[in-house]
């Protein structure tokens, strides 16, 4: 049976996978209402879990090193009771993969080599370049449709990755460029990433100790 993250967990955790955000931004994360989410926030600010900092005119929340503590002690609880450990690991094993096909198609959109600059800036000029990394992108969309369901049957909130990353591509390849890659959008770049950052969390890893 799947199991339903509680409440508290879902604001910490949407602090951790966004990054930064205001409160509007941290509960739609996970459709929570706004003002206990703001409450949730203030509550674990108290408890030096997360800080608010405000630049250039805008403020939002993260994380402190504590709250990431806290974060992965109650997703390391989550995971025990919902006994499906060894599913998200197998599900993490075949995702690394996918996450270097990723991780290359997004330099392709951003880079075209040419012949004296391994390192030009791709101005989109080449539609049969492109043309090719969508067609990769949709392969990674199509192969994580079943690690999506096969999550999101351990854990109601890892669900809506595959949705999110299918709209991304929908309209990357109806020519909006952006979201492919950009992060100001909910692009396919966007939607990997917070993925990436929600497994390694909940298993407890280090991104950066990944081969």
């Amino acid at each position: 049976m799947t199991r339903h993250s509680p409440h508290d967990l879902l604001v910490l955790h949407a602090v951790r996978i966004t990054g930064f955000g205001d409160t509007p931004v941290i509960a739609h994360r996970y459709g929570l209402d706004a003002a206990e989410t703001e409450e949730a926030l203030r509550d674990a600010q108290a408890r030096g879990w997360v800080e608010h900092t405000a630049f250039a005119g805008t403020g939002g929340w993260s994380l402190t090193e504590s709250g990431r503590a806290e974060n992965e002690r109650l997703l390391a609880a989550e995971l025990a009771h919902a006994d499906g450990a060894d599913e998200v690991r197998d599900v993490y094993r075949e995702f690394l993969p996918l996450n270097a096909l990723l991780l290359q198609a997004c330099t392709d959109w951003q880079l075209r080599p040419t012949a004296g600059d391994r390192l030009a800036v791709n101005d989109h000029s080449d539609p049969a370049w492109d043309a090719g990394i969508l067609y990769e992108l949709a392969g990674i969309d199509r192969a994580l449709l079943p690690l999506a369901d096969r999550l999101g049957s351990v854990l109601a909130r890892f669900r809506g990755y595959d949705t999110r990353f299918a709209t991304a591509l929908a309209r990357a390849r109806a020519g909006e460029g952006a979201w492919v890659d950009r992060t100001d959008v909910d692009s396919c770049h966007r939607v990997w990433f917070e993925l990436h950052e929600d497994l390694v969390a909940t298993l407890g890893l280090d991104r950066h100790a990944e081969p």
